[in-house]
């Protein structure tokens, strides 16, 4: 494979590469953390396509395909549908905003006391998403080279954290550019067709395969609607995926961007479903579903053209750490430690810049070590999703569509959906399906409930949320919020 290591190589260096010359374009906040806020359609949609289709959506896609048939597609349909639907219905009105989190959005439409928990939250999930893409790339690195898991993790997360430390979003927008295109090449353009025509195309593999491969549904209606709760509306709510939002230069990019990232997500989907499929076709008997990735590119694609799709799969893996990168340090930086510190917004742009460029060190140091001492993570992910969507969607969803909202309403449905997807998930298990139905139902009846029980939102932050919506910046001290 000395071929296939010289062209990962090659890639991870033009990786580099391309970060350090990103570094030259982040000259203020507003660069470092979103881009400057000027990305056009081309670019916005590549980046948003490659952040939210990471390991879980390559690997992990045609795992469930070899287990499931082409209803293994769902969860990477689930997290596309999501991405529809942010960039339909939300995406314009979030654009308009012009904040850089999530937890600013609580602030300014409800008081600044609703971003406090809600940016703890986000910091959670942000953070165990970098551990686990740590952990997805290492273990390419750790079979490719022998290496030990330590040195894995040190070496594809050393190369991750500087490239984002070095020119924060532009940098991981460019990476992600240069990702978006190796993925595309590697899996659909290559690895698709070949591993279809390896195992003779749809006609035999429906004679190979057991019954129910073909059927949309055979992963079971329980486990859909699972997906679809926490994946797409996981995508609906996520920083990851909002400080995305934030890089469109126009809330029309960001519309039609991401509506085309989406329909990508869906052809990705299917391709991975398929990819499994033929997997399971010519090589049945695997110890390990989790193998079915690795077991067709090295058997069914030709030397340099499997480094080439081992490089689309480090992509795939990268962007999504980089990007959630980035989210859990602005996070850290912008909601919880200047909130702490009670800092404002008018420090010196150096000093902005330089606090969130160590707050991407530090936290990606910790997430090499979080990764190093974990070995799954999949229920510790599953934990942090289920906390997002079960306690923030419903009043971040109710802040954006229901006038009638309030802070108390939505603190109270934070506080019920949280706890009670903790309860059940202890009493019912991590994986189980209950703690997210329970969760998001009782969020959304205290969310109404207490707001139509309480005094509604003072009209001076109702009009100032209007006027942001709208587009307008807020200029008052009462329209600023703690970043």
């Amino acid at each position: 494979m000395t071929v296939d290591y010289f062209v990962m190589a090659a890639y991870l260096l033009g990786i580099i590469g391309v970060g350090w010359w990103g570094r030259k374009r982040a000259a203020s906040k507003s660069d470092f953390l979103v881009a400057g806020r000027r990305l056009g359609p081309l670019m916005y949609t590549g980046t948003m396509a490659a952040v939210v289709l990471g390991g879980a959506s390559t690997i992990g896609g045609v795992r469930l395909g070899y287990t499931y048939g082409i209803s293994g597609a769902a969860m990477v349909f689930a997290i596309g549908l999501g991405l529809l639907a942010l960039s339909v219905f939300f995406s314009a009105r979030i654009a308009r905003l012009k904040v850089y989190t999530v937890a600013e959005m609580l602030s300014l439409r409800y008081g600044d006391t609703a971003a406090v928990i809600s940016g703890i939250v986000m910091w959670i999930y942000t953070l165990m998403l970098v551990v686990t893409s740590t952990i997805a790339y290492a273990s390419v690195f750790d079979v490719l080279f022998d290496v030990p898991r330590w040195v894995a993790v040190v070496i594809g997360g050393t190369i991750v954290v500087g490239y984002s430390a070095l020119g924060g979003m532009w940098s991981i927008t460019l990476t992600d550019m240069v990702q978006f295109v190796v993925k595309s090449l590697g899996v659909l353009v290559l690895l698709l067709p070949i591993a279809v025509v390896r195992a003779g195309g749809f006609a035999e593999m429906a004679d190979k395969l057991p019954d129910g491969y073909f059927s949309p549904t055979s992963i079971g209606g329980r486990t859909i609607v699972t997906f679809v709760l926490i994946y797409t509306f996981g995508m609906l709510i996520g920083q990851d995926i909002w400080q995305r939002v934030f890089t469109a230069r126009s809330d029309r990019v960001a519309s039609w961007g991401g509506t085309v990232a989406g329909v990508y997500c869906l052809v990705y989907a299917l391709a991975g479903a398929v990819i499994g499929m033929a997997t399971k076709s010519l090589y049945p008997q695997l110890a390990s579903a989790d193998d079915a990735f690795a077991t067709i590119v090295r058997h069914a694609l030709p030397t340099g053209v499997r480094g080439l799709v081992l490089a689309a799969a480090l992509s795939a893996m990268m962007s999504t750490a980089s990007g959630a990168l980035i989210a859990s340090a602005t996070v850290a930086n912008n909601d919880i430690w200047a909130r702490l510190r009670r800092r404002t917004t008018t420090g010196p742009k150096d000093d902005e810049i330089g606090s969130n460029r160590l707050a991407i060190v530090v936290l990606g140091v910790a997430a090499m070590g979080i990764a190093c001492a974990l070995g799954d993570v999949i229920e510790a992910l599953t934990v942090a999703y289920n906390l997002l969507v079960g306690g923030l969607l419903v009043p971040i969803l109710g802040g954006l569509v229901w006038k009638r909202g309030n802070l108390p309403g939505a603190m109270a449905s934070m506080i019920a959906g949280g706890t009670t997807v903790i309860v059940f998930m202890v009493t019912d298990g991590l994986l189980a399906n209950e703690p997210i139905y329970y969760g998001l139902s009782a969020g959304l009846v205290a969310h109404v409930a207490v707001s139509l029980l309480t005094r509604p939102t003072e009209e001076a932050v109702v009009q100032a949320w209007h006027r942001r919506l709208a587009g307008e910046q807020a200029v008052a001290a009462t329209e600023l919020s703690v970043v």
